[in-house]
């Protein structure tokens, strides 16, 4: 897949990006596991990966560091995003009571610190802010991730879920541009059109990149109303393309200009996510779809 710009300040990026957001229990098979979906990743053209410091009970970081020891390439041929601000309760961090943020300047710094050492890296392309922390001293934050920066540890910066006025208050702070806000979207949730997030995304010149492309398997698998419905639609138009309802899904998204972060571990839908990259989605087969999820169309 040909790399792609992520925003107008940001690095170089494949069209999808694999998330470990949804590996809790595959942690769990350990070493094997992380370089079998590596190695499928790189095969299929995805070199950009989005980690988390507390994704798969705060082991993934260190499962895809020894992966990556193991390969023949060099670093600057991946792109690495991590991130932290989500605290949750786990064995392994025994400091930690309840699921909260915390984005205070001293866990940033040591969340970089032992991200960097985890994944057997020198930097982090991109180092994202996960989720908004309200008690946070913004100003405090920003300084502490300018530093980062100046001493080449992270390269640029991003955020997760963050909403538009969330994104603009820490802008006001930061002084170097986000490259990047994860947001979820697809095409049983579409409620970024409505709260002004993609608008304010594109507004800073950059790709929405968007997590649960495929809502959690629901569009193949829900029985809800809507999520029949849709489906129904999907499968309608892929007969037209040849395609498969999830490559038509996220089809969708790329039409929109937006980058799909892949979190299934399901060597089927990878490679149905890939092979959406070979499909030009009519323009009114988009808005078929989309007035299908929403039932509404702009008035005249």
């Amino acid at each position: 897949m040909e790399k792609i710009y992520i925003g107008d300040g940001g690095p170089k990026v494949s069209p999808a990006i694999y998330g470990f957001y949804r590996w809790e229990d595959n942690a769990t098979s350990g070493e094997k596991t992380m370089e079998n979906m590596v190695n499928l990743c790189l095969e299929l053209g995805i070199n950009t990966f989005d980690h988390a410091d507390i994704y798969g009970g705060y082991q993934c970081e260190e499962l895809f560091g020894r992966a990556l020891s193991k390969r023949s390439f060099k670093r600057e041929d991946v792109v690495l995003f991590t991130k932290c601000g989500l605290r949750e309760p786990h064995p392994s961090v025994p400091d930690v009571r309840v699921r909260h943020c915390d984005t205070s300047p001293e866990h940033i710094t040591k969340s970089v610190d032992n991200s960097l050492q985890r994944l057997r890296t020198d930097y982090i392309d991109i180092f994202l802010l996960n989720h908004f922390d309200p008690l946070a001293n913004l100003e405090a934050t920003a300084y502490t991730l300018r530093k980062l920066k100046e001493r080449g540890k992270i390269r640029h910066v991003g955020v997760v879920n963050f909403s538009v006025f969330q994104h603009q208050l820490l802008a006001s702070y930061l002084g170097i541009p986000i490259v990047t806000n994860h947001i979820e979207l697809n095409l049983l949730n579409t409620a970024a059109f409505d709260n002004g997030q993609i608008d304010y995304i594109k507004q800073r010149y950059m790709r929405p990149l968007v997590t649960a492309p495929l809502a959690a398997g629901r569009i193949e698998n829900g029985t809800d109303e809507k999520a029949v419905k849709v489906r129904a639609k999907l499968e309608e138009i892929g007969r037209k393309y040849n395609a498969d309802i999830e490559s038509i899904a996220v089809a969708w998204l790329v039409k929109l200009g937006a980058l799909p972060l892949v979190g299934t571990t399901s060597e089927k839908r990878i490679r149905n996510i890939v092979n959406t990259f070979s499909i030009d989605l009519d323009y009114q087969d988009w808005y078929d779809l989309y007035a299908t999820s929403t039932s509404a169309l702009p008035e005249e």
